[in-house]
């Protein structure tokens, strides 16, 4: 008599079900990111991936909920960073330039995440549109707190931590577009460039790139 098959470990269920999300994940930001959201199907996703439509629907209930997992990413990587530096037992000085660093790679290294949620935001559901909103709301709250930080002990030179918070998110924010890859500047050049513009505009004085 043929013994019947084990069940896999939940440890290894969990593993092989993230393995398939992140590959519909990564299958849908380079499609959304060519064609743009609302000219993607999920049979394209499938067809990208060499796999059927019910694969996608065993982790994902619509392609509007693979959009909002997409759109999330791009803000989780930005509050990881700023949520790995606002603990440490350092300076606010050091702490912005750390940042800086940090959240410049997270913004570069979710370059495509980036771009589609800036281009497809207004088709999320309004939930997860509120959600991700209150996700950038935290990040700006946390970097208006560093910034205060750092005038309370008189190393930065502002009247308004608020609006260099808004100020500073903008312009890293920003650098999806610009940034390519493989070209004159390096993700390591950017990092160090621009985390010495932030620290020149909150302390008022020029910070050598190390």
């Amino acid at each position: 008599m043929a013994s019947t098959p084990k069940a896999r470990p939940a440890g290894i269920r969990d593993e092989v079900a993230a393995l398939k999300r992140a590959r519909t994940i990564e299958a849908a930001v380079e499609l959304f990111y060519e064609h743009g959201y609302e000219n993607t199907t999920l049979d394209a996703v499938a067809e990208r991936m060499g796999v059927t439509k019910p694969f996608i629907y065993a982790h994902f209930s619509s392609k509007t909920e693979l959009l909002a997992e997409i759109c999330s990413r791009a803000i989780t990587s930005s509050l990881e960073a700023i949520d790995s530096v606002i603990p440490l037992k350092s300076s606010p000085t050091d702490k912005m330039r750390l940042l800086g660093q940090r959240f410049v790679t997270a913004v570069l290294t979710s370059q495509m995440h980036m771009a589609i949620f800036s281009r497809e935001e207004k088709n999320l559901n309004p939930a997860d549109w509120e959600r991700i909103n209150d996700m950038r709301r935290d990040f700006d709250r946390k970097l208006t707190g560093l910034i205060n930080d750092g005038i309370t002990s008189g190393e930065f030179k502002l009247h308004d931590a608020r609006m260099a918070a808004l100020a500073i998110g903008g312009m890293v924010s920003w650098a999806y577009v610009w940034y390519r890859p493989k070209r004159r500047l390096t993700l390591e050049n950017v990092s160090e460039e621009l985390s010495a513009m932030i620290l020149q505009m909150v302390t008022g004085a020029p910070q050598p790139v190390a």
